[in-house]
């Protein structure tokens, strides 16, 4: 993109901020944010405000891909054990009533539910277990599409417009 797609503003506020407001409304703070560098908390944190409850977590490996983040994140004993919604800045046009549907819906017996835009699954929008799916994804590098697939999980379907990845400048037009 050319730039931090974390930063580029839609509507008078950053991609980072429209999730993370998406996901304190939905009651799913403390919301841990994954930086890549030291300076991102501070330069992020300026644009999110300080009225949320936000665990900011420093990549081991700097620019990591998503798999790898968050095998990280499921490592890490604050996760432990249950439920874990994921989320990334690509999709600024998330809403909490979203992720209130995803726990709704979360089959007891599923490891995750994801939703999907009537084409195709997104994954790092899924609500998982957290246990269940460290177990799959532990040294898999096959896409997460693939994977989640593979564990017993639920379909959510969802307004495509509301799933709108943003990976180009052309994506926000």
């Amino acid at each position: 993109m050319g730039r931090d797609k974390a930063l580029v503003e839609i509507d008078g506020s950053t991609m980072i901020e429209r999730v993370v407001v998406s996901l304190a409304t939905a009651n799913l703070e403390p919301i841990r944010i994954a930086v890549a560098q030291p300076e991102d908390v501070e330069e992020y944190g300026s644009v999110i405000g300080s009225d949320l409850d936000i665990e900011w977590v420093l990549d081991s490996m700097t620019h990591a891909g998503p798999i790898d983040a968050i095998e990280e994140s499921l490592l890490d004993p604050k996760c432990e054990g249950g439920v874990l919604q994921l989320a990334t800045v690509d999709y600024p046009w998330v809403s909490a009533d979203l992720f209130l549907s995803l726990e709704k819906r979360l089959g007891e017996e599923d490891f995750l539910i994801m939703p999907h835009d009537g084409e195709r699954v997104h994954p790092l929008l899924s609500l998982i277990r957290t246990k269940e799916v460290l177990e799959i994804i532990k040294g898999d590098r096959r896409p997460l599409r693939v994977q989640f697939a593979e564990a017993k999980h639920s379909i959510l379907m969802e307004d495509p417009s509301v799933l709108l990845n943003v990976n180009t400048p052309e994506d926000l037009d």
